[in-house]
């Protein structure tokens, strides 16, 4: 049994958890352990890989997590959310452009991962992606947490594939199911749930703010989902992240000399610094690989299952870390978003 990426894998890779691949690889692994004696070296190795690819995918969740508790971390220094997303923005610039780079010098014979043909690349579009997707969607995210819990951020946050779900069924007639409309409804209860009775660390005029801006943030990534579709064939998962990641930084350089001055960007705590390095590498950076690894090698269905842990992990950790109460309500809200975003997006490309 062989784990394999396909480009569907490679364009759904991108995406975390928004697409589906058929494949399972759990039931590979179980069939090929009962292969017999003949194929026995065979199945453990494929077992061990299955298992590599599975951590891979869970670190790079939990990674992700994290991001929301070194926002919540750093801000009571006194710095504000767009300096705080330039620091994050410019410690991650030079990976990323390295990665561009490299990719550039060395152009093709990879494989579908690293990537693309870039010829007739609509690049306005590509730029506005970027604006959209790492930009808007960041500079929202930063916005809310000001206001919400990382735990309930999380929850919200988690939900953009449903957004993609009905992006997909009003603007580009996809079809919908059934079932795939219970997953929503069953994904917003929960979410009414998490924000109803699982936030009492906030006052109730907060709550609405941020909570209004972390949808705003899963809808603009939702957006940038489903604008990405066409264009990462044509240049490949790590140039298209790379290109959105410069875009985005430019325009985060552009929002901050446009808003704030810039001598008090030097002047902050050393631990300002520290978090935002931190954010940069171990919830950025890093993750992103990890992921884009993951996907490929067990694809998007398995990765969306796996995935799931990024909510409970934030909630875990905001509770080590930030003394963030969490409820048995807003444990059973999280379940329900779990729940449905996991079933949309393994029944995605079914539909």
């Amino acid at each position: 049994m062989k784990i394999r990426a396909t480009e569907k894998n490679a364009i759904s890779g991108r995406r975390e958890v928004a697409d589906a691949d058929a494949d399972s690889t759990v039931s590979n692994i179980q069939a090929a352990g009962q292969a017999g004696d003949g194929n026995a070296l065979s199945a453990s190795f494929t077992l061990w890989q299955g298992i590599t690819a599975g951590a891979i995918v869970f670190l790079g969740a939990v990674l992700f997590s994290t991001k929301a508790i070194m926002v919540k971390l750093a801000l009571p220094y006194g710095i504000d959310p767009v300096s705080l997303l330039l620091l994050r923005m410019v410690f991650s610039l030079p990976f990323y452009a390295g990665v561009l780079g490299y990719l550039i010098w060395s152009e093709p014979q990879r494989d579908s991962i690293d990537s693309g043909d870039d010829k007739n690349v609509p690049w306005l579009r590509m730029f506005a992606l970027g604006f959209i997707g790492y930009y808007l969607a960041s500079i929202f995210d930063f916005w809310g947490l000001q206001y919400i819990t990382a735990g309930l951020e999380r929850v919200i946050l988690y939900s953009y594939p449903t957004i993609v779900l009905l992006i997909s069924a009003l603007f580009l007639k996809k079809r919908v199911s059934r079932h795939q409309f219970t997953a929503v409804a069953i994904c917003y209860i929960g979410i009414f749930i998490a924000v109803r009775f699982g936030s009492r660390d906030e006052t109730s005029s907060n709550i609405v703010v941020g909570v209004v801006l972390i949808f705003l943030s899963s809808l603009t990534y939702a957006i940038y989902l489903v604008g990405s579709g066409e264009l990462i064939p044509k240049l490949g998962v790590w140039k298209f992240t790379s290109i959105a990641m410069l875009v985005s930084t430019f325009c985060v350089i552009v929002h901050f000399g446009a808003t704030l001055p810039i001598n008090p960007l030097f002047c902050y705590p050393p631990e300002v610094y520290g978090y935002a390095i931190a954010m940069a590498m171990f919830a950025t950076v890093i993750p992103s690989f990890l992921i884009s690894e993951g996907i490929k090698r067990v694809g998007a269905t398995n990765a969306a299952v796996i995935g799931g842990v990024g909510p409970v992990s934030t909630i875990i950790l905001a509770s080590v870390f930030l003394g963030e109460t969490f409820t048995l309500t807003q444990v059973v809200g999280t379940l329900c978003v779990i729940a449905g975003v996991i079933y949309i997006s393994v029944n995605m490309k079914r539909s």
